[in-house]
């Protein structure tokens, strides 16, 4: 093991954007390892930051969106959110998105932040904010966009903790923000009384 060797960046040479429409951006890099050698083809794409909320009821239930994905062809469960958006924080997109989707209103002082992740930072250029909200209210009505047709659906968060341990939810940034958000709050994920 190294446990000395110091990790160094690649020093970029030339980029190119090689997108094949706005929806998808991709670029083409030219890069030098920290060896010397050049890689002339390094693709990726900088899809742009997304946020998400696990949004909790009174009643400690989740609040969960049922949707089509299209690159997957399946329609699959996940929590609330969507790509931040242009001119907005990661805040104010975070519960502009939990509006739009479900219907629930909230302000900024309300949310928690779960932290980041990063679903595969070796070919995106993509980190996702993820919060917690508790008490969450439906006080307002959805508000999708037009590719959207989502399905709102509350579950209790012990069961939600199941539906992805038995990958029910497998979507990445959700399941994962559901795993931290269990760990930090054992109590409503009921991981105490075990």
């Amino acid at each position: 093991m190294q446990a000395d060797k110091e990790i160094q960046k690649w020093t970029l040479i030339n980029e190119q954007d090689v997108s094949p429409s706005p929806w998808f951006p991709v670029l083409k890099h030219t890069v030098k390892l920290a060896n010397g050698s050049i890689i002339d083809d390094y693709y990726f794409s900088p899809l742009g930051d997304v946020v998400q909320v696990l949004a909790i009821t009174k009643n400690n239930e989740v609040v969960l969106v049922k949707q089509y994905k299209h690159a997957l062809g399946e329609i699959l469960l996940e929590l609330p959110g969507g790509m931040q958006q242009k001119n907005k924080s990661v805040i104010q997109s975070a519960l502009n998105e939990l509006e739009e989707e479900t219907g629930i209103k909230a302000t900024a002082g309300q949310l928690i932040s779960l932290g980041k992740i990063a679903n595969n930072p070796t070919k995106l250029k993509q980190v996702t904010y993820g919060f917690i909200l508790f008490n969450a209210e439906f006080n307002t009505v959805q508000k999708l966009d037009a590719t959207e047709d989502i399905q709102v659906l509350t579950v209790p968060a012990p069961e939600v903790l199941k539906m992805a341990i038995n990958n029910e939810i497998y979507v990445t940034d959700s399941l994962n923000f559901i795993l931290k958000a269990a760990l930090a709050y054992p109590d409503i994920f009921e991981l105490t009384s075990r």
